[in-house]
C-alpha cells in the first residue's frame, strides 16, 4: 500500500514547495533524535517527514504520488529508507535543507561562462520632448567586456586547465558520521570555486572576471508619445556576464518633468486660460504657443461660462501604438473685477440695469431641465 505523504507532513495535496517545507521543519524540530534521545518512535516520525519531503519535493516522484502510487516502492531493491531509497543525494539535500550544509552527490562544474545581468537606468525629459520624441545619449556604468583578455581572464588567453583539488569536479565530497551513518556532502572546491578548473596566469586588468566596469554613452531612440515612467528595452546593452558571458539588456525608464503650462492626461493635454469677464460675455479669441512650437488660436465663444472647456481635436500628445493625436481641452476661468473705478462701476450698473437680472438660489431644474449634479457630472466626464 502507498503510503499518505502528504498526511505524514500533514498538508495538503496542493501545497506549495514552501507549505511542505514548513511542515517539514516542524516535525523535524518535534521527533528529531537529538531532542528526544533514545525515543524509537519519534526516530521513526523523523524518518517519516524526511522522506516525505524528499519525495514531495521532487516533481517526478509527487507525480508518482498524485497518481496513487509509492515512488520509493518501484525504485531497485524496493527502495525503502534504509536501501537506495532516497536516491541520488535526497538524503543530502534533507540535511541541507534541516542543517544549512552541503549537498549530496555532486552536481558538477559550475561553467565559467555565466548570462550577464539586466541594468535600470532612469532619466527625465520635458513635455515638450515627450511631444515630438528624441535620440537621448545617455550614461550608464555596467560590466563590459575586458578588452585585454577578450573575456577570457587569462592574461595571455590561454584556456584554463583542470584544477588539481577537485579533479575537475568544481566540488569536494566528504564523509561525515551522523546517527544515521556516513553521510557523503559535498561542497564548492575553494581552489575553483566550484567552476573546475583554474586560470593559471589571470588578466590583471579584470583579475580572470573577464569584464570590468566601464562608463560608456549610448544613444536612446526615445519615441514620440511615450508616457511618463514608461521602459524601453535596449537588448544587449546591460551587463557582461562572468567569463565573458552574453550581456543582459538595459532598460532605461523615462519620466516626464512637469510642464509650467500644459497637464498630461494618457493622450489628452489640458490648459487653463484666465478671460476676463468682457471678454467672455462678448467673445475673443488669442493664440497658445503650443509644445511643437505653433500658435494655436483658442476661441471664445460670445457668453463663455467659468469652467467651460474648448476642445481641440488631433491637439493632445502622439498616440504611441497608433495614429494620430489625442485632444487638446482649454478650460475657461473667468475673471471678475474686484478693483473698480467709478467709470466702470456705472457701466456695470447700466448692464445689470438693462439686464433685468437678479442673484437668486439656482434651481435643480434650471437650464432646460438638466440639474446642477447633472452638469457637474458631465463637465468631469469631458
Amino acid at each position: 500500500m502507498a503510503r499518505d505523504y502528504y498526511g505524514i507532513l500533514g498538508v495538503e495535496s496542493n501545497a506549495t514547495d514552501q507549505e511542505i517545507k514548513k511542515a517539514y521543519r516542524k516535525l523535524a524540530r518535534k521527533y528529531h533524535p537529538d531532542v528526544n534521545p533514545g525515543d524509537e518512535e519519534a526516530a521513526e516520525k523523523f524518518r517519516e517527514a524526511s522522506l516525505a519531503q524528499e519525495v514531495l519535493l521532487d516533481p517526478q516522484k509527487r507525480q508518482v504520488v498524485d497518481m496513487g502510487s509509492d515512488p520509493m516502492e518501484q525504485q531497485a531493491g524496493g527502495g525503502g529508507f534504509g536501501g537506495g531509497g532516497f536516491g541520488g543525494g535526497g538524503l543530502g539535500d534533507i540535511f541541507a535543507e534541516f542543517f544549512g550544509g552541503g549537498g549530496g552527490q555532486g552536481r558538477g562544474p559550475r561553467s565559467r561562462v555565466q548570462p550577464g545581468n539586466d541594468a535600470l537606468l532612469r532619466t527625465s525629459i520635458t513635455l515638450e520632448e515627450a511631444y515630438a520624441g528624441m535620440r537621448k545619449t545617455v550614461t550608464v556604468d555596467t560590466a563590459v567586456l575586458c578588452d585585454r583578455c577578450s573575456g577570457s581572464g587569462s592574461a595571455s588567453k590561454a584556456k584554463p586547465v583542470t584544477c588539481t583539488g577537485c579533479g575537475g569536479a568544481g566540488e569536494i565530497q566528504e564523509v561525515q558520521r551522523s546517527f544515521l551513518g556516513n553521510v557523503m556532502t559535498s561542497r564548492p572546491c575553494p581552489q575553483c570555486q566550484g567552476f573546475g578548473e583554474v586560470i593559471t596566469d589571470p588578466c590583471n586588468h579584470c583579475g580572470g572576471d573577464g569584464r570590468v566596469k566601464k562608463r560608456r554613452d549610448i544613444t536612446v531612440n526615445i519615441p514620440a508619445g511615450i508616457g511618463d515612467g514608461m521602459r524601453i528595452r535596449m537588448a544587449d546593452q546591460g551587463e557582461v556576464g562572468h567569463g565573458g558571458g552574453p550581456a543582459g539588456d538595459l532598460y532605461v525608464e523615462v519620466h516626464t518633468q512637469k510642464h509650467p503650462i500644459f497637464e498630461r492626461d494618457a493622450d489628452d493635454l489640458h490648459v487653463s486660460v484666465r478671460v476676463p469677464m468682457v471678454d467672455a460675455a462678448l467673445g475673443t479669441s488669442f493664440p497658445v504657443e503650443h509644445l511643437d512650437g505653433e500658435s494655436l488660436e483658442i476661441d471664445i465663444e460670445p457668453g463663455t461660462q467659468p469652467g467651460e472647456a474648448i476642445v481641440l481635436d488631433g491637439k493632445g500628445m502622439p498616440r504611441l501604438r497608433t495614429d494620430g493625436h489625442g485632444k487638446l481641452y482649454a478650460h475657461v476661468d473667468v475673471l471678475v473685477p474686484t478693483d473698480l473705478d467709478k467709470k466702470t462701476k456705472e457701466l456695470l450698473e447700466q448692464i445689470r440695469d438693462k439686464r433685468e437680472e437678479s442673484s437668486k438660489v439656482h434651481s435643480a431644474d434650471d437650464n432646460d431641465g438638466e440639474g446642477f449634479f447633472d452638469r457637474l457630472r458631465d463637465r468631469f466626464r469631458r
